[in-house]
């Protein structure tokens, strides 16, 4: 498989682990929008073996906690996973999004509408 993720240099990746990486959105749905990634090339989460499932709870937990700490607008998190184009999957290497949330915010629709960007 071939995957944009694993061309991303450590450099980039705003945190990691030995199973693991974070990166932002480049077309975040809110601020502060964080992608999860395997490091081993997997499409879909019925790939995912459990010690890398832990790796990346453990960096979602630990950016979850980075985002309250920074911003006490963010009330809430939306996680979320595609899998398949058919549910909105665009890069066919498991990833997981970390979405805070704050009070009248239109991170679900820019969700959505970010999909069709990173299609083209």
């Amino acid at each position: 498989m071939n995957s944009i993720f694993s061309g991303i240099p450590s450099d980039k990746w705003i945190m990691n682990n030995d199973l693991a990486f974070a990166i932002l959105d480049i077309y975040p749905a809110s601020e502060g929008h964080t992608l999860f990634i395997p490091k081993r090339e997997i499409e879909t989460f019925f790939e995912i073996n459990n010690d890398e499932l832990k790796a990346i709870k453990d960096l979602i937990n630990k950016r979850k906690d980075e985002i309250s700490k920074e911003d006490e607008s963010v009330e809430g998190f939306n996680i979320l996973i595609n899998n398949g184009a058919i549910a909105g999957q665009t890069v066919f290497h498991l990833h997981f999004h970390l979405i805070p949330r704050r009070k009248n915010d239109s991170s679900q629709e820019n969700f959505f509408s970010n999909i069709g960007k990173a299609k083209s």
